[in-house]
């Protein structure tokens, strides 16, 4: 359970850092706006990880016996990638972004790809996929949530080191699944 929620935050860390550039983009923050951005990026978060749940049991019999590796490749390229565009500042959000449904749409499916991959990561795992999923998508509305007040009112330091975070974790939850697999 510890795991689940620490990849929830680990896969919520795109969708958290673009709600704070997003609550950074509006002059006044209004709770409407609030719920329906939170509600976006925590249900595609959700869905996402449905999906590769899915895909993957459809291809799980051809690679068990690789599936440790799969994971750990999996996670540590998701990770290394949100540690790379955190250092090098690359952003979904710019200037004149707001929270328009068009646009927080879809920054919602573009955060949430990586969850994709961490459905894939549930199916060879045997994880509770229905659990886990609405995990993750509260644990991403909850966050977003907070997000788009939180870069209303501490300014872009945060965005940063979210990415980092969440990036970090998911490369050592990856690379332990990795080790468990092959020594024990």
């Amino acid at each position: 359970m510890i795991e689940i929620l620490l990849i929830s935050v680990s896969v919520a860390m795109d969708a958290f850092a673009v709600s704070i550039g997003k609550g950074l983009t509006v002059t006044r923050v209004r709770p409407v706006d609030v719920i329906k951005t939170a509600l976006w990026f925590g249900g595609f978060q959700a869905l996402f990880p449905l999906l590769g749940f899915f895909a993957a049991n459809t291809f799980s019999k051809y690679v068990t016996a690789v599936d440790h590796w799969i994971i750990f490749a999996l996670l540590a390229f998701i990770g290394g990638n949100m540690i790379r565009e955190a250092v090098r500042g690359e952003d979904e959000d710019d200037a004149d972004c707001n929270l328009a449904l068009p646009h927080v749409l879809l920054l919602a499916v573009a955060t949430s790809i990586d969850a994709f991959a961490v459905g894939i990561t549930f199916a060879f795992l045997k994880v509770d996929i229905l659990s886990s999923i609405a995990i993750i998508g509260v644990t991403t509305f909850v966050l977003c949530f907070a997000a788009v007040y939180l870069g209303s009112k501490l300014g872009s330091l945060l965005k940063k080191y979210a990415g980092i975070l969440g990036g970090v974790i998911l490369i050592l939850i990856g690379a332990r699944i990795l080790i468990e697999h092959l020594f024990f």
